[in-house]
């Protein structure tokens, strides 16, 4: 088959959707399609452009694939602000939009067989239809973020007419593709309230690579380079760092807990809001930093936890299922999230950890300082936690079985 890949993030970002889009168009291209690919200069999480790309002009590059088949790639002009948010991050998805949209409609030359498109961003799902439309080609929009509904409910945007405008485009565009995916169970339920027939939506949700990421029977090397005494339970965040994850609940638990010499606090990632957050954790012993880390350290990182951190804004819930919750998974660590029982986030951590209600930071400290005490139990979840990940996550699972559902449009 020939594949379009329309996608504002795709590798070499490390995170987030570019890691997923990038990791399914070299499955794909390792399988023998030809994939093509409409992408930005990568950005993400430090919403700044990598150094070796610019953000202002076109530019064409090949990737190869594990087993070295090329794809081509196409870099679309970015505009990137410093502190996103409101109507810069509107602007900025917009520039996205602009500057990719002659290059998606020039490839209805290229005959492609599928254009398969990535939320976020949604702007970019007209010229994704379009160039369909003109080829003969099938459509896919796979969603990871439901941006709409997190630019409302994060209060991005507040006017209640352009909230009923920007709903009924969002119903519009969706209704308009052959297949849409998602990433959570809760994720497919609100496609069907978005008008999303059921023989069109399509489950496809994040993976992980389990021979990549996997339990060490040793200590991770970070904790000698951050002088983390050997006994102490390790508490850790790690991913990007952007307002919606609702990262100054692990402050207030870091703040609780400061006397308790036994458990340390490590944030690993970039993003955003690292300058605020890493300033308001400035006096508290018990808390380390490091940086994003690179694909072949993040097993290392991963391990470095005795307990996983997962924070989120209940107003973001089920909006966004967070990508990192596949690797701490695999890690085979006990996970302690803020989520409701309800939600994806809870019904995946609550058969491996503890779940406390979003917004609650008495609760997480809590629900920390009682995994810290309790080896017995971080090993017992810890297990769980790998188990679900060999068994529902596996990424050759996961893409052969979306392979399968490209073949059959």
């Amino acid at each position: 088959m020939r594949i379009l890949i329309y996608s504002l993030n795709f590798a070499p970002e490390l995170t987030g959707t570019g890691k997923y889009s990038g990791e399914m168009a070299r499955w794909l291209a390792n399988k023998g399609h030809e994939i093509r690919v409409v992408t930005a200069p990568p950005y993400y999480p430090q919403w700044q452009i990598q150094n070796g790309y610019k953000g202002f002009s076109y530019s064409k590059e090949l990737l190869a694939g594990k087993n070295s088949r090329m794809m081509k790639v196409w870099r679309c002009p970015l505009w990137v602000p410093q502190n996103p948010g409101g109507v810069k991050r509107l602007l900025h998805l917009a520039s996205f939009s602009a500057t990719s949209a002659p290059v998606a409609l020039a490839h209805a030359g290229w005959k492609p067989d599928l254009i398969f498109a990535v939320e976020p961003t949604l702007m970019a799902a007209p010229w994704a239809l379009l160039t369909a439309k003109i080829s003969g080609a099938k459509s896919w929009l796979h969603i990871q973020d439901f941006e709409v509904d997190a630019a409302f409910n994060l209060g991005l945007l507040r006017l209640e007419r352009v909230k009923k405008l920007g709903f009924a485009a969002e119903r519009r565009l969706m209704q308009g593709f052959d297949r849409v995916s998602s990433i959570s169970e809760n994720m497919l339920e609100r496609l069907k309230e978005k008008g999303v027939k059921p023989g069109k939506s399509v489950f496809f949700p994040n993976w992980v690579d389990t021979r990549g990421i996997y339990p060490l029977k040793r200590k991770s090397m970070f904790q000698d380079q951050l002088r983390i005494a050997e006994d102490a339970v390790v508490a850790l965040y790690a991913g990007n760092m952007g307002e919606k994850q609702g990262l100054e609940l692990l402050v207030e638990a870091a703040s609780q807990l400061q006397d308790d010499p036994g458990i340390q606090f490590v944030f690993a990632g970039s993003g955003n809001a690292r300058p605020r957050i890493e300033k308001m954790t400035e006096n508290l012993p018990n808390v380390s930093w490091l940086p994003l880390q690179p694909e072949d350290r993040l097993n290392e990182l991963l391990n470095l936890a005795d307990i996983h951190l997962l924070p989120q804004r209940a107003d973001a819930a089920d909006l966004v299922m967070p990508s990192k919750l596949t690797g701490m998974l695999a890690s085979g660590k006990a996970i302690v999230a803020c989520a409701d029982p309800y939600t994806q986030i809870g019904k995946v951590v609550g058969g491996c950890g503890i779940v406390v209600p979003p917004g609650n930071g008495d609760a997480l400290a809590n629900a920390i300082k009682t995994m810290a005490g309790d080896r017995y139990r971080r090993q017992n979840l810890g297990a769980k936690s790998r188990a679900y990940a060999e068994r529902f996550l596996d990424y050759d699972v996961i893409m052969a079985n979306i392979h399968e559902e490209m073949l059959r449009i």
